[in-house]
Order: structure tokens, then sequence, then C-alpha cells
């Protein structure tokens, strides 16, 4: 299996990179909270991957990180009703440390705003994965505390809860923290983030 995949980037969209390793070319459809991370074109990058094999198909599937790239897995394989691209409409929509909060916390309104999720779809995601979400190993587990509660605040959650209480929907208020954590680098403070998603 393909866990790793790491050469130039040739080209990117926001579901979609081609990484040149050694004159081959690899297509891999990635979330866009991966696309986001992206380095410029001809820039080396590294991606963790998952390739999901199907009769007619091969499909490679990249992620940022592993955390990102294990909760794909788990979502599509035991999530019913959660294919491949359902699970990357999902995670390309939330953040890992938003998403896991909504399921561990039964936050269907969050869940269901994401494309092509519907409420019973979104229901199935907390029942099929709360009790698993803490037991998925230590890429996920290092996500929850160790009784299994919700993410321990970090300035990224907390910039979206600012947000929030500003008027922000969820969605838009992580989606500008990404954006906001990319510029400002993994160190930044929840005022920092915060500051930048507002300017």
């Amino acid at each position: 299996m393909i866990t790793s995949i790491q050469g130039i980037l040739a080209e990117a969209t926001p579901l979609r990179a081609v990484v040149d390793v050694n004159g081959l070319s690899y297509e891999v459809n990635v979330p866009v909270t991966t696309a986001e991370r992206l380095p410029r074109a001809g820039s080396v990058v590294r991606l963790h991957t998952l390739v999901v094999y199907r009769e007619d198909s091969q499909t490679l599937y990249g992620f940022a990180t592993a955390q990102d790239r294990d909760f794909f897995r788990l979502m599509i394989d035991n999530v019913t009703g959660v294919g491949p691209k359902v699970a990357l409409s999902i995670m390309s929509r939330l953040s890992l440390p938003l998403l896991v909060g909504a399921i561990r916390s039964g936050d269907i309104a969050v869940l269901s705003k994401c494309p092509g999720i519907g409420r019973k779809t979104a229901e199935r995601l907390v029942v099929e994965l709360k009790a698993r979400v803490g037991s998925t190993g230590a890429g996920v587990q290092a996500l929850l505390a160790a009784d299994g509660s919700p993410p321990a605040r970090t300035p990224h959650t907390d910039a979206v809860a600012a947000l929030v209480a500003l008027g922000y929907r969820v969605n838009d208020a992580d989606e500008a923290v990404r954006r906001a954590s990319i510029a400002l680098g993994s160190t930044a403070s929840t005022e920092a983030l915060v500051k930048k998603a507002l300017g």
C-alpha cells in the first residue's frame, strides 16, 4: 500500500494535485483543507496517502497530515453510505479538530452543512464514529483528551469559537481560521488568528 508520496508538485486545483516522482506523475485527490496548504507548483511536496481499490478503478487520496488520512479511512471504513467522495467533501469543508469535535458532541447541524451530507448521513457519522474516534490509533487519539472528551482547546478552536460569537457560521469561521493559520504558521496565538481572519 502507498502510505505517502513525495515529489515535485506539477499542478494543483482545490480537489486534485499532480505529483511528479522521478518522471512518473501521480494524480492525487485531496480535500480543500489540504489543497490550501500545498506549496507552489514546482516545489517539493509530501502527502500522506490512501489508495482505494474498486472493481473498475484505483484512486489515490492525499492529505497534509497522517491524522487527516487516518480519519478519512475511519469514515469510509465504518460509516454506512460514506464513500471516498463524500468523506473528501466532509474533510474539504471542516478541519479535523472541528470535525472530531462535532462528532464527539453530536453536533448534527454542523455536520449536515457539508455538501452532500444530509441530516441522516450526519446522524450516521455521529452514531457510527462517536465510540470509535477515541480508539483509532495515535494519529486521531492525539486530538482527544485521555478520557475521550472533545479535543482540548487550541488556538484554532478558540479562534473559531470567537468568530462564531461574532456572527460567523461555523464552516465559514473554520475556513477563515485555517487560512489565517496557513499565513501565520502553526504557532500563531488565538488573538493573531482572529485578527488575521477578520482582516
